[in-house]
């Protein structure tokens, strides 16, 4: 996950502040949903869910960032990957990371730099 599905990452970069109601998705973008998606069902089918190996794994922290684009560019999901996004959410360690995040500033100086 942490290099692969490029469009996605580059068409809905990660904000947990943010919430963009019927964002529109590029094409490139649509096939990398697509395909996570494909993974996400094939893994909930195959181990019975809630996570996707069926108890919590490393696999889950990988695509929980994933999980967050989903919610933050509102992107429509059939039932099984909203709930897997949802059992994501509700997860105790992602919302203390969220919350933290919350609080992180908006700006950071050492990121206005030019280069």
């Amino acid at each position: 996950m942490h290099s692969g599905f490029h469009n996605l990452r580059s068409a809905l970069p990660m904000n947990l502040k943010a919430h963009f109601p019927n964002f529109s998705v590029w094409t490139g973008a649509q096939g990398d949903i697509e395909r996570v998606c494909t993974i996400w069902r094939e893994c909930l089918d195959t181990y019975g869910g809630p996570y996707l190996f069926g108890g919590l794994s490393l696999a889950d922290a990988m695509y929980a960032p994933v999980c967050t684009r989903f919610l933050s560019y509102d992107v429509k999901l059939d039932s099984d990957c909203s709930g897997y996004c949802e059992t994501i959410s509700n997860w105790p360690a992602m919302q203390e990371w969220t919350e933290a995040a919350k609080l992180e500033p908006e700006e950071l100086e050492e990121l206005d730099v030019e280069f």
